[in-house]
C-alpha cells in the first residue's frame, strides 16, 4: 500500500431544506450528488509536493486581457491553497490528539468538475477528498471520528478566509442523504452537530438548475450574519423558522408526503428571500427559482445561490415544461443523481440511520 496511489472523490452537495440555518444553530437536510465531484490523488514521493492544476491554477496567460477576464470569472485562486490548508489542519489535529504520523512524503494532485460559484460546495469537496487520502496514507482513519472530519474541512477553509458552515462538509463526509442538528447545546458540548443518515430511497426525483455565469455565492451571507449576531428579532425568528423546515421535511420524507415536501421547499426560499433581499440574492439566482415556479414546480437554492434544486411534483409533463423553460432562459437542467452513503466511514461514527 505504501507505494500505491491513493485516490478519493468527494461530491457536490445540495442543501434540500433548512439552509442557511447551519451556521445559526439550526437544522438542515442535505444530499451528496454524483453529478459533480472533486478528486484528489496522493502518490508517495521523496519530497512533499502539491501540484498545481493545469487549468484551475493557471499562472500563464495569452495576454493581459485574458488574465483579467480569467480572474474576473474564476477568481485568484485554484485548489492548491485548499490542499495546503487541509494538510496544515490535519497535521495540527493529529499533533493535538497525539496521533503519530509516519515520516514518509507524498505528492498531492487534484481535479474537479464542480462548476464555480454555483453553491454546490466545490471548495470543500477538494479539501474533503484530500483529507480522505491522508487518512488512508497515514492509516489513521479509525483514529479520526467521522463526525469530527467536517470540522477539519471547515477549519482548512477558515484558514483561507472562506466563510461557511458545517452543512456542506457533513454531506460530503457522510454521503447520501443526511439530517443535521446543529443546536447550540450540541455545538457547545460536542463541538459538532448530531448527524443522522437517512435512506436515499425516501427522496423523490429532483432536478438541478444552474447558470453558466452565476453570481458569486459567497457574498449573500454578510448582512444577515451581522444582524443575527446583533440579536435582530426578525432575523432570529425567521432563521428559527427556516431551521424548523428541515425538521418538518424529515418527517415528510419518512412519510413520503411529497406535496408537503414541495411546500416546504418553496417556503424555504421565500423565507431566505425575506431575510437577504433581492439585491443580495441576485437577478439570475431569483430567475432560476421563478422559471421553475412558473411551471408549478417547487424550487429553492442548493446553497447560497448559483444553482437551484427543483421538485416537479406535477409529474413527467411538468418536467418537460421545465426543460423547455430552462432552455429558453439559458439555464442548464439535469436530473439529480444521489450519491450512496459512505458506509465504511459511518462505521467510525456514532450516528444512526433512519
Amino acid at each position: 500500500m505504501n507505494d500505491q496511489i491513493i485516490s478519493h472523490k468527494a461530491y457536490a452537495r445540495i442543501g434540500l431544506l433548512g439552509n442557511p440555518s447551519d451556521v445559526y444553530y439550526g437544522n438542515t437536510i442535505s444530499i451528496s450528488i454524483t453529478n459533480f465531484w472533486a478528486s484528489v490523488d496522493l502518490e508517495p514521493s521523496d519530497h512533499l509536493l502539491v501540484k498545481p492544476h493545469h487549468y484551475h491554477d493557471l499562472v500563464q496567460f495569452q495576454s493581459l486581457h485574458h488574465m483579467v477576464d480569467r480572474l474576473e470569472n474564476e477568481g485568484f485562486y485554484g485548489g492548491v491553497r485548499l490542499l495546503m490548508a487541509i494538510c496544515k489542519v490535519f497535521y495540527r489535529y493529529c499533533k493535538k490528539h497525539n496521533i503519530d504520523l509516519h515520516e514518509r512524503n507524498f505528492t498531492l494532485s487534484y481535479d474537479t468538475n464542480i462548476p464555480r460559484q454555483t453553491g454546490l460546495s466545490g471548495s470543500s469537496a477538494i479539501a474533503c477528498a484530500a483529507l480522505n487520502c491522508m487518512l488512508d496514507f497515514y492509516q489513521v482513519r479509525h483514529l479520526v471520528k467521522v463526525e469530527e472530519r467536517p470540522n477539519l474541512i471547515l477549519d482548512s477553509e477558515k484558514e483561507l478566509g472562506i466563510v461557511a458552515g458545517l452543512q456542506d462538509r457533513v454531506a460530503q463526509v457522510y454521503g447520501g442523504l443526511v439530517f443535521m442538528d446543529f443546536s447550540k447545546n450540541h455545538m457547545d458540548k460536542l463541538g459538532h452537530g448530531i448527524y443522522t443518515p437517512m435512506d436515499i430511497s425516501l427522496l423523490p426525483p429532483l432536478y438541478l438548475i444552474y447558470a453558466e455565469n452565476p453570481s458569486d455565492s459567497g457574498k449573500v451571507h454578510s448582512t444577515v450574519r451581522k444582524r443575527w449576531l446583533e440579536g435582530d428579532e426578525f432575523i432570529r425568528s425567521t432563521m428559527n423558522e427556516v431551521a424548523n423546515l428541515a425538521v418538518e421535511g424529515r418527517q415528510a420524507l419518512l412519510e413520503k408526503d411529497y406535496e408537503k415536501l414541495a411546500t416546504l421547499m418553496n417556503h424555504n426560499f421565500d423565507l431566505r428571500r425575506s431575510m437577504f433581499g433581492d439585491d443580495a440574492l441576485g437577478d439570475i439566482n431569483i430567475k432560476m427559482v421563478e422559471v421553475a415556479r412558473e411551471v408549478g414546480a417547487a424550487s429553492k437554492f442548493t446553497g447560497s445561490g448559483g444553482a437551484v434544486v427543483t421538485f416537479c411534483h406535477g409529474g413527467p409533463q411538468q418536467v418537460e415544461l421545465l426543460q423547455e423553460a430552462c432552455q429558453k432562459a439559458g439555464f442548464i437542467m439535469q436530473p439529480v443523481q444521489v450519491a450512496s452513503p459512505n458506509l465504511n466511514d459511518l462505521d467510525f461514527g456514532s450516528s444512526h440511520s433512519t
